[in-house]
């Protein structure tokens, strides 16, 4: 499962969790299958979240929606403070309660 990994830091976590909130559908739309937000535990002003998709295409499609549409505007970005970091990503290994699956 490929996941689009992406991390900025913030200058608000409130703002940004509402911004990001506001765009649940763009992302149910776009084929996101689950979504984890984190925030590393000496770094409050900070942000990483992991968007899961089906395929390849739909995370690369998405990453340019979100620079063209999310990341450009002000408006649609307020708590965004510098450029995103993204990646995506192919699991090449999962562990889950005492089971380790590997990707082919």
């Amino acid at each position: 499962m490929p996941t689009l990994h992406i991390e900025h830091p913030i200058t608000d976590f409130a703002t940004w969790k509402a911004a990001f909130d506001g765009f649940a559908a763009a992302r149910a739309d776009a084929g996101v299958r689950r979504h984890r937000v984190q925030r590393p535990v000496d770094d409050p002003a900070y942000i990483v979240v992991d968007l899961d998709f089906d395929e390849v295409a739909d995370a690369e499609r998405f990453l340019g929606f979100l620079r063209s549409r999310v990341w450009a505007s002000p408006e649609n970005a307020p708590a965004l403070a510098g450029t995103p970091r993204t990646r995506i990503l192919e699991t090449a290994e999962e562990y889950q309660g005492g089971e380790t699956s590997a990707s082919t």
